[in-house]
C-alpha cells in the first residue's frame, strides 16, 4: 500500500515540478533575465530541459513503485538503485529547502521520503514469498543458519561449548 501511495505522490511530483520549472522557464525568457551576461532563451530552454528531465525521472520512480505496489514483489536491482537515488535526492532537498522555503517544505518532502523508504525496507532484497511452500522453505533454511550459527560459537573459558545437533 505505501508502494502504491509513493508512486501516486511522485507522479504528482513529476507534474508539479514540470510546472514549476516551465514557469520559470517562461518568466526569465518573458523577462529577458540574464545571469552574468548569459542568454536568457539558452536559459528558458535550460530551465524547460531541467524540468523535463526531473520529471520524466520521477515518473520513472513513480511507475517503478505503482510496479512495486501492484505486483506486491521487491524491485529488481536496477529499480532498487533508481530508488535510492530519488530518496537521497528527497533527502538533499529536504536539508536545502528548510533554509530556502522553509519547514512545510521540508515536511513534506520527509514524508516523501519517509514512503520510498518504508517501501524499501518492507521489500527487502529477497522479496516476499509467493506461497506456503516458499515460507516453509524459507523457515527450514533459518532453522538450518541458526543451527550452524550455534555450532560455530566459541564458548568462554570455564563454559561448555555448543550443545550437539541432534540427530
Amino acid at each position: 500500500m505505501a508502494a502504491v501511495a509513493a508512486g501516486v505522490v511522485l507522479f504528482a511530483e513529476a507534474f508539479g515540478v514540470f510546472m514549476l520549472l516551465m514557469t520559470v522557464g517562461i518568466v526569465v525568457e518573458n523577462q529577458s533575465m540574464s545571469l552574468d551576461g548569459l542568454d536568457p532563451a539558452m536559459m528558458s530552454g535550460g530551465a524547460l530541459g531541467f524540468g523535463i528531465f526531473a520529471a520524466v525521472f520521477l515518473a520513472g520512480c513513480g511507475l517503478v513503485l505503482l510496479f512495486v505496489g501492484a505486483r506486491d514483489r521487491a524491485p529488481a536491482r536496477f529499480a532498487r538503485i533508481l530508488l535510492v537515488v530519488v530518496a537521497v535526492v528527497h533527502g538533499v532537498l529536504g536539508a536545502l529547502a528548510v533554509g530556502l522555503v522553509g519547514w512545510e517544505a521540508f515536511a513534506v518532502l520527509m514524508v516523501v521520503l519517509a514512503l520510498i523508504v518504508f517501501t524499501l525496507v518492507a521489500y527487502g532484497p529477497g522479496g516476499r514469498p509467493d506461497g506456503p511452500e516458499a515460507r516453509q522453505g524459507a523457515e527450514g533454511e533459518q532453522g538450518e543458519r541458526d543451527e550452524k550459527r550455534a555450532q560455530k560459537q566459541e564458548s568462554f573459558p570455564g563454559e561448555p561449548g555448543p550443545k550437539p545437533a541432534a540427530s
